[in-house]
């Protein structure tokens, strides 16, 4: 390996200089210049160009650059270092561009509108997104750039070429820039923070999506529906549900989704990969995203407040479900009929209906449904498990529903209000029901006589009429009633004939 040594030696003079060309091949270690060669003034210096031939990386240096600071490259030498920051650099020059960051000063102005930057260079990038110019054309393709090295960092995916490489893992990278947010992995380094609260990001296009949280601004509209977003990724894929598009599929199986992260959460179901374990218990989970839901179990952290009822959740999609009730959004519709609903899986699950599908059986009875959810309910009557306990009092129940509805006897809340009229309800069952009385629907019909009903309860015990069953015995006597209000009824009599015998 052979060291250069460059010694520069400026001298302000009285006369000009006129500048020339050396060529040197570098063999040993040498002074570049046999003599001091002085310059008028800096200006000079950097038009002076003097070319070298580097053995090592057979690379011919030309202008201002030279062997030494090339070498840094490969050796990630860094000799010069901030005070304020102890951030260090491989040239002198970067310090004064980093500098800046600390001062936030910006005198370069762009004359066609208020944007500022630190750097020459930057304003210089910045003037073309007025112009449109795009004078740098790829050989390979017809793409063109702005900028010439954005073409060079484009080539890059022609060659394949991926010369930074991450001293921790070994992974390449096409860009130095790919390679410093990459590195912040393995130091857990966060330098962008949000002035509003201490949320701190690896990266500023996520702290810029962040701040977007607390001004509502939403830049990014859908041309078909009006919808609107604050990031530009989530507009794309938004737009593919009016589209249809799923451009991932998974190799293993012919499964298609819209979105990249859904196939790389359904590849682990091959796999049985769960690399995000949780650290205060041992449950293991496919995806982050799922890990953090997980861990607000134990945070108690509801980070996502509704506007309309101060209502707080876990996770986004349940707050964006939630807001649906005081709009009346149903974005899901069925294309066998015209219901529409406000959740996805309220459809899948409608659409069976259609079909007649009901895949999930009990083991313990013939029972089969058309939803795992369903069948996992079921289950419990077999078993008589009541996991959903109540806080306040001591009742337990099968389902976290049926917890939910009963808290509301607590609370006395009654969230879902009849549109056509200002009856309000604690279920919405109950809800649902009382909108066909003004809606005049009956959507449960029988089988065996056509008769429909307004509720799946009305056509259970119509169905009883068809079948001779009668499930609600008399405690007092034998008898047996097809309908639990029937039975009640009966039992009135006993109590009648016994508070009559008692006077």
């Amino acid at each position: 390996m052979y060291e250069v040594k460059v010694t520069e030696e400026i001298r302000v003079i009285d006369e000009p200089i006129k500048t020339h060309e050396v060529e040197i091949k570098v063999e040993e270690e040498i002074d570049i210049h046999e003599e001091p060669i002085a310059f008028k003034g800096e200006s000079y210096l950097v038009k002076h160009e003097i070319s070298y031939e580097y053995s090592k990386f057979d690379k011919t240096f030309s202008k201002t650059k030279n062997p030494i600071k090339y070498q840094r490259k490969h050796s990630g030498e860094k000799p010069y270092q901030y005070s304020q920051c102890e951030k260090a650099f491989s040239h002198k020059f970067n310090i004064l561009i980093h500098q800046k960051t600390h001062t936030g000063e910006k005198p370069y102005q762009c004359s066609q509108c208020d944007k500022t930057f630190s750097h020459n260079s930057s304003i210089k990038i910045h003037k073309s997104t007025h112009t449109g110019e795009k004078p740098y054309q790829c050989s390979q393709c017809d793409k063109s750039f702005a900028h010439k090295h954005v073409l060079k960092e484009h080539q890059r995916i022609h060659t394949v070429e991926k010369p930074y490489q991450c001293s921790e893992c070994g992974k390449d990278f096409s860009q130095t820039k790919y390679l410093i947010k990459h590195q912040r992995i393995h130091t857990g380094e966060k330098p962008y923070q949000c002035s509003q609260r201490e949320k701190a990001f690896s990266r500023n296009i996520h702290l810029k999506s962040h701040q977007r949280t607390h001004t509502g601004e939403k830049r990014s509209k859908c041309s078909q529906c009006d919808k609107a977003f604050s990031q530009t990724n989530n507009l794309i894929r938004h737009q593919r549900t009016h589209t249809g598009e799923k451009p991932y599929q998974c190799s293993k199986c012919e499964k298609a989704f819209s979105h990249k992260a859904n196939l790389i959460i359904h590849i682990t179901k091959h796999t049985g990969e769960k690399p995000y374990q949780c650290s205060q218990c041992a449950k293991a989970f496919s995806n982050n995203a799922s890990l953090k839901r997980h861990q607000r179990i134990h945070t108690v952290e509801k980070p996502y407040q509704c506007s309309e009822c101060d209502k707080v959740f876990l996770q986004s999609n349940n707050l964006i479900k939630h807001q649906r009730i005081h709009t009346g959004e149903k974005p899901y519709q069925c294309s066998n009929c015209e219901k529409a609903f406000s959740h996805k899986g309220s459809l899948i699950i409608h659409q069976k209906t259609h079909t007649g599908e009901k895949p999930y059986q009990c083991s313990q009875c013939d029972k089969a449904f058309s939803h795992i959810n369903s069948l996992k309910r079921h289950k419990r009557t077999h078993t008589g498990e009541k996991p959903y306990q109540c806080s306040q009092c001591e009742k337990a129940f099968s389902h976290i529903d049926s917890l939910k509805d009963h808290k509301r006897t607590h609370t006395g809340e009654k969230p879902y209000q009849c549109s056509q009229c200002e009856k309000a309800f604690s279920k919405k069952s109950g809800f649902r029901q009382h909108q066909r009385t003004h809606t005049g629907e009956k959507p449960y019909k029988c089988s065996q006589c056509n008769k429909a009903f307004s509720n799946n309860a009305s056509l259970k015990i119509h169905q009883r009429i068809h079948t001779g069953e009668k499930p609600y015995q008399c405690s007092g006597c034998d008898k047996v009633f097809s309908n639990n209000r029937n039975c009640k009824k009966h039992q009135r009599t006993h109590n009648r004939n016994i508070s009559g015998s008692v006077a």
